[in-house]
């Protein structure tokens, strides 16, 4: 926990080519990840990366730094607060 804290300090960048080359800076976790969605925790808050055939290519999280291809639909953030808040799963997005 104490070093996600002296994280906060480190910048925050994203870089997307084309749709289908995705470089995040930043990154302090890997919540989730499939061919379809990727969940990020970074320094700015929880980064969601909808997409077609998501790849994970390069995963260092001592340096923040994710490298992701394939067709990206969608790239979106919340707040860490909502994202585990009760409330914020299936059911809970259903009846906003």
């Amino acid at each position: 926990m104490e070093e996600r804290r002296s994280n906060k300090s480190r910048n925050h960048s994203i870089i997307l080519e084309n749709r289908e080359k995705l470089s995040v800076s930043g990154v302090e976790h890997v919540n989730n990840f499939n061919s379809e969605m990727i969940i990020l925790e970074t320094v700015a808050g929880v980064l969601t990366i909808k997409g077609e055939e998501l790849d994970v290519n390069k995963l260092n999280v001592e340096d923040g730094n994710v490298s992701i291809s394939g067709t990206v639909y969608s790239i979106g953030y919340s707040d860490r607060e909502s994202f585990g808040a009760k409330g914020a799963g299936f059911l809970g997005k259903m009846f906003r």
